[in-house]
């Protein structure tokens, strides 16, 4: 079985009119071109970052327009990662324990002005700064709370993996003392999110993972997202966590957990493609306005800055990070645990999320997933703005060039991109940002297309018996891969 495994796909998230969907942006040239530049690169990466698997999907509004997976979900079995590959998303976790809240401060059971201790009896900190109140729900929320990172330092080692029980996280809170007064500083944190999942326990009369799983999974048809690693989906769909890799370039694989009364912090497990209805369903709610599991003005005030940190480095939402790029406000979150990182990140004006799942720790799914808007967002743009369609496809006489090119400086990829040929760097941080336009010259000939619009450098494709492509020449040599 090859190790890339990457499936181009487009699937809409809920009913459409049938004109609607003739005119999706999935079949835009422009938009199309950017997906397959993205695939390349996205596998480029987990190649040569020896990432043992990676699941993809990207949004725009209610179409899921790209959904793949590269890689392996499980090493030893070779059983390939896909779009329906269950991940650990651990912090995103937060995300679902701040809607929670929301839908119960909307329905009058609780405040985020609200002390804590009004509804956790038991939450009784030590602190050195008693006349700056109490730490609320918001400060939960915002990560504003004072409270530090973890209920302890022993939680996340290998091989015990000793997340607590309830009662075991009422007895392990009492005395803690906080680490700063409320409010006056952004620290992320863990044992917040615990607390705060506690608290919509109490507000609703029921467990946590039964308020959510009938409030917000059911509701949302949310059928592969579970409130802890699924026990059942071991050796199944459930991807197999791996380490970061060593010196030696080594991973080994990491223990199976639960995070028991930490789940509305960390403990949620889903797909790519069940993020992606959970993102469809933000966009829906924003621009359709009502109410759909929340009302709509409340999930615009969970997406703004609640907080911002002094020192203007970081800034919050209720539950989302909400950060600028550009020209651009984004909100999201991502997800770190033994084994796993993931990242859904939305472009609320756009219309676009995009989502990143690795089963292994030292995969940056944030940015793998940002520079997935970085090839989509221009693209969607373009399409929308080419209602009449008069944007068309490249000459496809151009397929026969495309392909993954060698030199002793690494691989290039030879793309379609704007209607024509371009190449690509893979890896690349920036990979946009690395691409370089050509236009045709002659038989098998191109030149660079500078910035202002000139013809720069040549390329030229040498061509075999069987008239593919065998090297292409630029300042160097290189050989042609596949």
């Amino acid at each position: 079985m090859p190790q890339s495994s990457l499936a181009l796909g487009a699937m809409l998230l809920a009913l459409v009119p049938a004109r609607a969907r003739s005119q999706s942006v999935a079949s835009h040239p422009r938009v199309q071109e950017a997906v397959a530049a993205y695939e390349k690169w996205l596998d480029g990466e987990r190649a040569f970052r020896r990432i043992p698997g990676i699941s993809s999907a990207l949004v725009v509004d209610q179409e899921v327009i790209w959904q793949g997976g590269t890689g392996y979900a499980t090493l030893e079995g070779k059983s390939p990662a896909t779009p329906s590959t269950i991940y650990s998303v651990c912090s995103i976790s937060k995300l679902f324990t701040s809607i929670a809240t929301l839908q119960l401060r909307d329905a009058g059971k609780l405040r985020l002005d609200d002390p804590v201790s009004r509804h956790l009896s038991w939450f009784t900190p030590k602190t050195r700064f008693p006349d700056d109140g109490a730490i609320t729900i918001e400060g939960l929320l915002t990560h504003a709370s004072g409270l530090q990172q973890e209920l302890a330092d022993t939680l996340w080692l290998e091989p015990q993996m000793a997340f607590p029980t309830f009662e075991e996280l009422r007895t392990g809170i009492a005395g803690r003392e906080v680490s700063y007064r409320p409010e006056r500083y952004f620290q992320y944190s863990n044992l917040g999110f615990t607390l705060a999942g506690a608290v919509v326990s109490a507000a609703a009369g029921q467990s946590y993972d039964e308020y959510v799983r009938t409030r917000i999974l059911s509701p949302l048809g949310l059928t592969s997202t579970w409130t802890e690693l699924p026990p059942a989906e071991r050796g199944q769909r459930l991807a197999t966590g791996y380490s970061g890799i060593d010196r030696d370039g080594n991973r080994h694989v990491m223990p199976f957990y639960q995070t028991k009364a930490m789940a509305p912090a960390a403990g949620f497990a889903s797909t790519a493609l069940d993020l992606a209805k959970f993102a469809a369903w933000q966009f829906r709610l924003l621009e359709q306005g009502g109410t759909e599991i929340l009302s709509a003005p409340t999930l615009r005030e969970m997406q703004r800055v609640h907080f911002t940190d002094p020192g203007w480095t970081t800034t919050w939402g209720l539950g989302f990070s909400v950060w600028r790029r550009g020209e651009r406000t984004f909100v999201g979150h991502g997800g770190s645990c033994p084994g796993y990182r993931t990242q859904l990140t939305l472009q609320p004006d756009d219309k676009i999320a995009t989502i990143v799942m690795a089963n292994t720790f030292d995969a940056d799914a944030g940015a793998l997933a940002q520079q997935a808007y970085e090839f989509l967002g221009p693209a969607v743009k373009e399409a929308r703005a080419d209602s009449a369609r008069k944007i068309t496809a490249a000459d496809p006489a151009l397929d026969r060039y495309l392909g993954t090119y060698w030199s002793f400086g690494g691989e290039m990829e030879v793309i379609r991109w704007q209607g024509g040929l371009a190449t690509m760097q893979v890896p690349s941080e920036s990979p946009v940002k690395s691409i370089t336009k050509y236009r045709k010259v002659g038989e098998h000939t191109f030149r660079e297309v500078r910035s202002d619009g000139e013809l720069g450098e040549r390329m030229t494709f040498d061509l075999g018996p069987d008239g593919r492509p065998t090297r292409a020449r630029t300042n160097y040599l290189m050989r042609r891969l596949r």
